[in-house]
């Protein structure tokens, strides 16, 4: 027999599982809810900490999900700085770190994803952060309130947005090596140019097609060694190269796990095992709207899957039709939105070199995903495009004096 039993048992601390345990009681849950996350904090906003947070413009209250009290009064049992060490699917029992046992009718994993991790010489040194936590974010901080110059590994969201914090609120003269030429060329293409020459504009400097060799100091780090034989003196480091879905739990107790590594599940998030559901960046969803499954590393996927997950647990049969977004700045240099994901050819409304633009990705006319810089009413008809999934004129898409509500 388990220790005790809940109702609903959400396992992890992010957006997603704050969303769902908002979300069940909202739509009228009356039993138990147990949240386990293993850290310290409540659910918070995890973007903001290469942005506003760690700038230095909000603090840890603006970034949380939902204030702490809302949980006391919601009757939401937080449980932080513990782990589900073991999921017993047909038993339906959690082995907590605590050694607790709990009892459950339905679950959501809500594990998220984990940092990847450099393995190259000199990977241990002091110095070295990643960005995934509250107290990541103050480290840099900290290190930033000191430091002249810090080297950024990687040319994706987490390099580009922490340069510019880093520069635009403590004046730390920043260089970012990434594989790619372009920074953000991965998400954007021919579009990403536009952000690389922002970042240059400001005094970044960006080393592309290039990748690290490896870090050297005395016990911590003062230079970043490149392949192609750059050597960049630093006095910390940055490292945003992607992230792994945690699916150790799933796993083990033995949920199917998708092509893309994350939790499979169907349309309303239901994973392999009835009662049992997933979201956020370790799900894996069967998407009615994109035809395909995805798995998506946004915050507002991770915020509308959980209301999703929510109401399936509560027995409403809905599929998850939330057109994924996703957004970004740099300082107060340039900010962007996206709907997507999607690929095909691109064409672009506006102007580039005005910094006031939207690309529309479509296939054969349909539109899959766009990404808009100071045209955010021109999204909210990107999203209609994607879902009636209708072909419409690529030339009045990229055509300024196109009413869009008209197509």
């Amino acid at each position: 027999m388990p220790d005790r039993s809940v109702d609903h048992l959400i396992v992890g601390g992010g957006l997603a599982a704050g969303s769902c345990a908002r979300w069940l009681r909202e739509e009228g849950a009356g039993g138990s809810i147990l949240l386990v996350g293993r850290e310290p904090d409540p659910p918070y906003n995890r973007p903001e900490l290469t942005k506003a947070y760690l700038r230095g413009e909000e603090g840890r209250d603006a970034v949380l999900y939902r204030p702490d009290e809302f949980w006391r009064e919601n009757d939401v049992e937080l449980l932080t700085r513990t782990s589900v060490m073991k999921l017993d699917t047909e038993e339906r029992v959690a082995t907590l770190s605590t050694k607790e046992t709990v009892g459950f009718d339905k679950a959501l994993l809500a594990t998220g994803a984990n940092v990847r991790r450099l393995r190259v010489d000199g990977c241990d040194l002091d110095g070295i952060h990643y960005v995934r936590a509250f107290g990541n974010a103050d480290a840099i901080r900290a290190e930033a309130q000191e430091a002249e110059r810090a080297v950024l590994i990687g040319g994706s969201y987490i390099g580009s947005e922490v340069a510019a914090s880093l520069t635009a609120a403590y004046g730390v003269e920043c260089s970012i090596v990434m594989l790619e030429d372009v920074a953000l060329e991965r998400q954007f293409g021919e579009a990403a140019r536009f952000f690389h020459r922002v970042l240059e504009e400001h005094g970044v400097k960006l080393y592309g097609g290039d990748e690290l060799e490896r870090f050297e100091g005395d016990g911590r780090v003062s230079k970043v060694i490149t392949k192609a034989g750059r050597e960049l003196e630093c006095d910390f480091v940055v490292v945003g190269v992607g992230v792994m879905p945690d699916v150790m739990l799933a796993k083990a107790a033995g949920l199917e796990i998708g092509e893309t590594g994350g939790v499979r599940c169907s349309s309303g998030l239901e994973s392999s095992v009835p009662g049992i559901f997933a979201a956020g960046d370790n799900c894996e969803y069967d998407s009615v709207v994109h035809g395909r499954r995805l798995r998506v590393e946004h915050w507002d996927v991770a915020v509308n899957q959980g209301k999703t997950a929510a109401l399936n647990m509560l027995g409403r049969g809905v599929d998850h039709e939330e057109i994924p977004y996703f957004f970004s700045d740099l300082a107060d240099w340039a900010s962007l939105e996206y709907v997507g994901p999607g690929e095909g050819d691109p064409v672009v409304r506006g102007s580039v070199d005005d910094g006031e633009f939207t690309v529309f990705w479509h296939d054969a006319g349909r539109v899959t995903a766009a990404l808009a810089v100071g045209r955010s009413d021109d999204l909210e008809h990107a999203r209609r495009f994607m879902k009636d999934g209708e072909a419409r004129e690529p030339l009045a898409l990229a055509d300024p004096g196109t009413d869009l509500a008209a197509l």
